[in-house]
């Protein structure tokens, strides 16, 4: 991957979406009215899950990720020329959706009214993500392309969560750091090849 010409400029969406080739993804999306549905081991672990199934299924490699309390951040890249990140969310979101629908009928269905999005034409939806697609941003340098995984793992030290990025159980930081392994594989391999020269010298994570 080349740096951009000052002529181009990245491409922030928050309704179209640009599946070009060879472009990886910075994905942004929240729970349902920003609720913190996503503070607990549980739903977090139906997230893992969901990302796994989603990239498999479309063929999407992934760099990089944080789990906040109400909404995430995904770094990814297609392994094809042609595909379809909307189909990739989508895959995502609905597995997640089914999972926490299910678990809250059958543990705590006093509690299903935090799901409940009613429209004032009377048509009922149980979310567990905000409708529309959240944001997008294509990136095709390296350069933006380490910068958006820093600020990615930066995210819970921005709001005070812990002291140091590697501390969030829910990232891949720690992965970087080579502290530990995160719940979720990285995919180092498919990375540009300027990531030991941007980085710096590092052998690479287990796995």
């Amino acid at each position: 991957m080349r740096d951009e010409t000052p002529s181009e400029r990245p491409k922030f969406k928050t309704c179209r979406r640009y599946n070009d080739a060879g472009h990886a993804h910075a994905l942004t999306f929240c729970c349902f009215r920003r609720q913190k549905f996503l503070a607990s081991p549980r739903s977090c672990q139906w997230l893992v899950d969901a990302i796994d199934l989603a990239r498999r299924k479309h063929e999407f490699d992934l760099w990089a990720y944080v789990m906040m309390p109400e909404h995430v951040h995904l770094i990814v890249c297609p392994r094809r020329d042609e595909y379809d990140v909307s189909r990739f969310l989508s895959t995502l979101k609905l597995s997640v959706t089914r999972k926490a629908l299910a678990f809250m009928q059958l543990e705590a269905p006093e509690s299903l009214s935090l799901m409940l999005d009613e429209q004032p034409n009377g048509q009922r939806h149980y979310r567990f993500w905000q409708r529309g697609g959240g944001f997008d941003r294509n990136l095709w340098s390296d350069k933006a392309i380490f910068a958006e995984i820093d600020y990615v793992h930066a995210n819970p030290i921005r709001r005070g969560l812990c002291e140091r990025p590697e501390d969030w159980a829910w990232s891949s930081a720690a992965d970087y750091d080579l502290t530990r392994l995160g719940p979720l594989s990285i995919d180092f391999a498919s990375l540009p090849r300027s990531y030991e020269t941007e980085r710096g010298s590092r052998r690479s994570p287990p796995r």
